[in-house]
C-alpha cells in the first residue's frame, strides 16, 4: 500500500476504523487494478479482513466507490468554492483554485485517479449525485473565468469551454504523477497555475521603444 493510501487522510471522518480500512484498501485497489477487475475478496484482504466483514460496512462493492467518489467530489467542491468566494482578484483567485487542485491530484494521484476516472460504474442514482457534485465545481471555477472576462483581466471568448479545458488540465495529474519524479506537488501546482494564467489574460501590448 502506497504512502498516500496507508495516511488515509480523506477519509478521517469515516467511522468505524474497519469501514475506513476497507475504503483506504478500495482506493488502492480500484487504483491498481481498475473498478471491474477488483473483487471484494481483493479489498477484504488489502484491509485484513475477511470477504464477510466487508459486507458488514457496505453492501456492495459499488457502495465503496459511491463513498470514495463522495468523499473526493466533495473535498473538491470546497477546495474551489472556496477559492471562488476568496478575497482578491480573478487573477488571484483563479491561480489559488488551480494551485490547490492540481496540488491535491498530485498528492493524492492514487485516490483522484479513482474520484475521477471510476464514474461510470457507480449506480445511476449515485452517479447523478456525484454529477452533480462536479457541476457545481466546475460553476466555482466558470464564475473567477466569467467575473476576470468582465474586469478585463482575461481574454476568454469561450467561459464554459475554457472552464472545461482548465479543469481536465488540473485533472490529468492524477494519471501521470509520479512522487518520485523531479517535481514535488507544489512544484507542479505552481506550474500549472501559471500556465492557466498564461492562456486566459489578457493579452499585453509590447512596449514602445
Amino acid at each position: 500500500m502506497t504512502a498516500e493510501a496507508a495516511t488515509g487522510e480523506a477519509w478521517g471522518d469515516i467511522t468505524p476504523d474497519a469501514a475506513r480500512r476497507l475504503v483506504v484498501a478500495a482506493v488502492q485497489a480500484f487504483a491498481e487494478r481498475g473498478y471491474h477487475a477488483t473483487t471484494t475478496r481483493d479489498i477484504a484482504g488489502r484491509a485484513g479482513m475477511s470477504p464477510a466483514a466487508l459486507y458488514i460496512h457496505y453492501k456492495t462493492k459499488e457502495e465503496l466507490l459511491y463513498q470514495i467518489s463522495k468523499v473526493g467530489h466533495r473535498l473538491s467542491l470546497d477546495m474551489l468554492a472556496g477559492a471562488r468566494d476568496a478575497e482578491g482578484g480573478p487573477t488571484e483567485r483563479l491561480a489559488v483554485a488551480v494551485r490547490a487542485f492540481v496540488r491535491w491530484h498530485a498528492e493524492h494521484h492514487t485516490t483522484g485517479r479513482v474520484v475521477q476516472y471510476e464514474l461510470g460504474a457507480l449506480a445511476p442514482e449515485h452517479y447523478a449525485e456525484i454529477v452533480a457534485l462536479r457541476r457545481q465545481s466546475e460553476d466555482a471555477i466558470r464564475a473567477i473565468i466569467k467575473e476576470g472576462v468582465t474586469a478585463g483581466e482575461f481574454d476568454v471568448p469561450d467561459v464554459s469551454g475554457t472552464t472545461l479545458a482548465v479543469l481536465s488540465l488540473c485533472i490529468d495529474v492524477a494519471r501521470w504523477f509520479n512522487p518520485e519524479g523531479r517535481r514535488t506537488p507544489d512544484e507542479v501546482g505552481a506550474l500549472y497555475a501559471d500556465l492557466v494564467l498564461r492562456m486566459v489574460r489578457t493579452q499585453q501590448e509590447p512596449a514602445q521603444g
